[in-house]
């Protein structure tokens, strides 16, 4: 078991979801370099699809600091993920983290599928995203309303096919549980 506590930020993404607090490129780019210095392990840097804004921040962090691992986020489908490949093509370390909704309220009123549509979608999504890069973040979006059991099979098919980390996504704040499969 591997005990180093590695250090994810998602100020550059999550942060900007805050009201007031949109950043522009540049100051994304300097925010980068003041989570550098602070030496974050992790920087999730944006969401490409999002805007070209998000696509060039991801970009610019990637060129900027190739000794860290940076994340860029896709939702489970392949656009997202040629997307976030794209931004990522420069980075020395990087990540691609691809999340999909699983507890049965989302499945059924937002995405309206089938478990087994969701977990077939999931393993697709990682599957792409490993043809792009060596390291693949998964997330369970509502995980603390989704079946026990249905989380662990799908926890386990995204690592078998090929998610390094798997993380069950918080609902609300509740839950923010990082799960490292492997090295």
């Amino acid at each position: 078991m591997n005990n180093r506590v590695y250090i994810f930020d998602t100020t550059l993404r999550d942060g900007e979801q805050s009201p007031g607090c949109s950043m522009t490129v540049e100051e994304k780019i300097r925010m980068a370099g003041k989570l550098a210095e602070l030496s974050v392990d992790i920087l999730e840097a944006g969401f490409p699809i999002a805007s070209d804004g998000d696509f060039e921040a991801v970009r610019a962090i990637s060129r900027g600091y190739p000794t860290i691992r940076v994340a860029a986020l896709a939702r489970a489908c392949a656009l997202d993920v040629e997307r976030a490949a794209r931004a990522l093509e420069n980075a020395g370390r990087p990540r691609i983290h691809t999340f999909i909704a699983t507890s049965d309220i989302h499945l059924k009123f937002k995405l309206k599928k089938s478990r087994q549509q969701v977990l077939d979608d999931a393993v697709a999504a990682v599957q792409l995203c490993r043809k792009y890069v060596d390291d693949v973040e998964f997330s369970a979006e509502d995980a603390t309303r989704t079946d026990w059991d249905y989380l662990e099979e799908v926890s386990k098919a995204v690592v078998a096919a090929g998610a390094g980390t798997v993380k069950p996504a918080r609902h609300g704040g509740l839950l923010d549980a990082v799960a490292n499969t492997r090295r």
